[in-house]
């Protein structure tokens, strides 16, 4: 008499699961990590859009038409803080009427933004 038990998965059964599973990884990464550079781009864009309208309001009140960026950014400046998503670089100032260039965006891109 054979007693043997029928019940759980053969080892193809599993195979073919894991397969299935590692297609599905496959199509998912790559979409997602064209989502996250897409975020990613998109903060730094609002961050320079902040920077450049502090750099113009600094420009009215003070008569000038260069800033350092220590004068935009910290408690009692124009922008609380800067938070980097993506281990930018902004610049160190800011001139009017000059294009804004971050780089280093998350170690490969750069952006810019025209005020």
């Amino acid at each position: 008499m054979n007693t043997r038990s029928t019940k759980g998965f053969t080892l193809v059964e599993i195979m073919i699961v894991v397969v299935i599973i590692g297609l599905l990884a496959a199509m998912a990464i790559p979409a997602f990590q064209k989502v996250r550079q897409s975020s990613q781009d998109k903060a730094v864009l609002n961050n320079a859009r902040q920077l450049s309208a502090a750099a113009d309001q600094y420009y009215l009140e003070n008569g000038v038409s260069t800033v350092a960026s220590s004068n935009l950014v910290g408690s009692g400046a124009y922008v609380k803080a800067i938070n980097t998503v993506a281990g930018e670089t902004y610049p160190a100032g800011y001139s009017q009427g000059i294009t804004i260039t971050i780089l280093s965006v998350a170690g490969a891109r750069t952006i810019t933004y025209a005020p």
